[in-house]
């Protein structure tokens, strides 16, 4: 005989838990209004976003130009049209272009990073 437990469903629960934090730490980090230093993007992360560019060219900001960018003006986490998915951006601080200028989060070097809230929220995302 079968029985059943009140226990939720593993996975789902652990897919609610890990978009709370996600949009908890997003949330702080734009309360925070700092200005967040660009930490580097992973070395593979970066050669697959230059071949997408020789694919695709003028879909997007180059690669090249956003880390000018990020560099000069820093960081700002935002989160995507449907906040529930997860996804997480980084734009230039100056910009609002998510279509264009932004990179996903987990792009992200993590060694580099300073503020513990970007660094948990990184590693999040790397996660998933």
């Amino acid at each position: 005989m079968e029985t059943f437990t009140n226990q939720p469903e593993n996975g789902y629960e652990e897919k609610e838990q890990r978009i709370k934090k996600i949009l908890d730490l997003v949330k702080k980090l734009g309360e925070s209004q700092e200005v967040l230093n660009f930490p580097g993007i992973d070395q593979g992360s970066y050669l697959k976003m230059k071949s997408e560019e020789k694919i695709l060219p003028g879909y997007a900001t180059p690669i090249d130009e956003l880390i000018e960018r990020f560099e000069k003006e820093g960081i700002k986490v935002v989160l995507g049209n449907h906040p529930d998915s997860g996804n997480v951006f980084v734009l230039p601080t100056g910009s609002n272009d998510i279509e264009n200028d932004s990179i996903l989060i987990q792009h992200l070097q993590v060694d580099m990073i300073t503020n513990e809230n970007l660094r948990k929220l990184v590693l999040i995302c790397k996660n998933k």
